[in-house]
């Protein structure tokens, strides 16, 4: 399994975005701006959910309604973040497939947030219906909270092109 992902590592760094982002005096800095705005609004949507699913925030919006007044932008933010994401990969895909901090954070902690987003954003319409949010909601924002702190953690531990 590792051959055949290192194999695709290479050929994504020979595909001409790979090379581009990668020799680009440039292109990896605005690649890396593009992914780091793409993550302030897609963590940022799932932040301002999960603390409106703490209590804090906007009492006039319950959390159903908050959940559904920022779905549009919260899932731009992702696609911005996944394109990103790719090219920044792509041009150094067989030096991130080695390095430790990057196999935790997209093959550990980066599918458990997602998931546990998607749960979060789906129950939040039921959890969210009232001023008072029951105890689950809350364990369950405060856990994609944690989770979003680990994918950053190891992030930050990725070394730079």
């Amino acid at each position: 399994m590792y051959a055949i992902l290192m194999s695709f590592a290479k050929w994504l760094e020979g595909t001409p975005w790979g090379v581009g982002v990668r020799t680009s005096l440039w292109a990896y800095p605005f690649t890396q701006m593009i992914h780091f705005t793409g993550l302030s609004i897609w963590i940022g949507t799932n932040l301002a959910l999960d603390l409106r699913l703490l209590g804090w925030g906007k009492k006039r919006e319950t959390a159903a309604e908050l959940a559904d007044d920022l779905f549009a932008w919260n899932w731009i933010g992702f696609c911005i973040v996944l394109l990103g994401g790719f090219l920044l990969f792509s041009s150094t895909a067989s030096t991130f497939l080695v390095n430790v901090a990057f196999r935790w954070k997209l093959g550990v902690f980066v599918p458990l947030a997602l998931i546990w987003h998607i749960v979060v954003q789906n129950k939040a319409r039921t959890w969210g219906q009232t001023s008072e949010t029951p105890m689950i909601a809350k364990f369950s924002g405060l856990a994609e909270i944690l989770l979003w702190v680990c994918v950053i953690t190891a992030a930050v531990e990725i070394p730079n092109h």
